[in-house]
């Protein structure tokens, strides 16, 4: 592969990242319209005891997913300030970096995503390897919770 070929994979990678976090907000936005409507349904035909806890299960079930909406939303935010056409051979956020052990994407803590049939781990820059990877360059070498990562490329 060429570097060319490489920074279309960064982009593919990136677009990757926009397309998992926003399947999994629309998977959240779905559940959670799902149990309103439950418990608008609920609260209508129901009293008693029995009631009210199916209630307020509905009720925490919805503040759990709104918790995770809203860090999904963080993410997706925060995934869209990177500029990805930044080639900097210095390891920062948005690099692509291939390692001894794979293809890490420094952006949020997404874990492995499949691009291209590529598997690659996006990764925050605040993860204890994101922090090890800052500003590293080709073949610097770091370990991380006793694993060694050799940088072979930085896009």
């Amino acid at each position: 592969m060429t570097v060319v070929d490489y920074g279309d994979f960064k982009n593919a990678v990136y677009l990757s990242c926009q397309n998992h976090i926003s399947e999994k907000i629309q998977h959240l936005q779905e559940a959670l319209l799902e149990l309103k409507l439950g418990a608008e349904n609920e609260s209508k035909s129901s009293a008693g005891d029995k009631h009210e806890t199916a209630r307020a299960m509905m009720h925490l079930e919805q503040e759990k997913i709104t918790m995770q909406l809203d860090e999904l939303l963080r993410q997706k935010s925060e995934l869209l300030k990177i500029d990805v056409t930044n080639t900097s051979k210095q390891i920062a956020k948005g690099s692509l970096v291939k390692t001894n052990r794979g293809f890490l994407f420094l952006s949020v803590a997404i874990g492995k995503i499949v691009t291209d049939g590529t598997p690659v781990f996006s990764l925050s820059m605040q993860s204890p390897l994101g922090k090890n990877l800052n500003g590293l360059v080709k073949g610097d070498k770091v370990t991380t919770n006793g694993m060694q990562y050799v940088v072979e490329e930085v896009w």
